[in-house]
């Protein structure tokens, strides 16, 4: 996939309809939500998940982050909180993927593949079957407790570019990111898109000056 000369953003770990309207109202291009997780930050209830979903305009996307492996556990989440894209956190099969695709036609599949070293890139090479989207993240599925996303750490941008060089899908680019990095990011990289999540916040709280200084720096 060729380098994207203006990467979209995608402001995650949104914790209520007051910072999705200041995440959307900044410029912000998708809103995550994240529902529950073996480990990690911004876990929302499902209610606010769903009320978010329904009032975001479009075109804004809502991204479902799911660490639902079973295609009809995902499709049963999906059904009830309505978001416009799933956001697969744990690894998953393409048979899975394409079986949730076929339940729920119209909705977008991203699915997570966590940079923990060269091997990454094969995992990527598989993981792009059947789904609309990669994004790259610096977690661990292998951990007795897994980590699978926000865990504010930078991965090796090199094996990230060589993933987005390789792979026939749009990229997103997730770990770590800043005001005060992401412009190296996105030259380093190349991303399609550009996950954020603690690099926007202060005190937990969506943070409207860092979210503004990253977006200019990124675009």
């Amino acid at each position: 996939m060729k380098p994207a000369a203006r990467p979209r953003v995608k402001v995650c770990c949104i914790a209520s309809l007051a910072e999705a309207e200041l995440a959307a109202g900044l410029g912000a291009d998708a809103l995550g939500l994240v529902s529950a997780m073996p480990s990690g930050p911004g876990v929302i209830d499902e209610e606010v998940i769903a009320t978010v979903a329904a009032r975001v305009p479009p075109p804004v996307a809502t991204f479902l982050l799911t660490s639902l492996v079973e295609p009809d556990a995902i499709v049963e989440q999906q059904r009830r909180l309505r978001a416009t894209t799933l956001q697969l956190v744990d690894r998953t099969t393409a048979a899975t993927r394409r079986a949730v695709r076929d339940a729920l036609p119209g909705v977008r599949i991203v699915q997570v593949v966590h940079v923990t070293g060269p091997a990454s890139l094969d995992e990527a090479l598989l993981a792009q079957e059947a789904s609309d989207a990669l994004l790259l993240d610096s977690g661990n599925a292998d951990l007795a407790v897994k980590e699978l996303g926000g865990t504010g750490r930078v991965h090796d941008w090199a094996t990230s570019a060589r993933i987005r060089e390789a792979i026939d899908v749009p990229l997103f680019l997730a770990g770590g990111l800043r005001p005060d990095n992401v412009r190296q990011a996105v030259d380093e990289v190349g991303p399609f898109g550009l996950d954020v999540c603690s690099g926007v916040r202060t005190g937990g709280r969506l943070d409207a000056a860092k979210l503004a200084a990253l977006l200019a720096a990124a675009r």
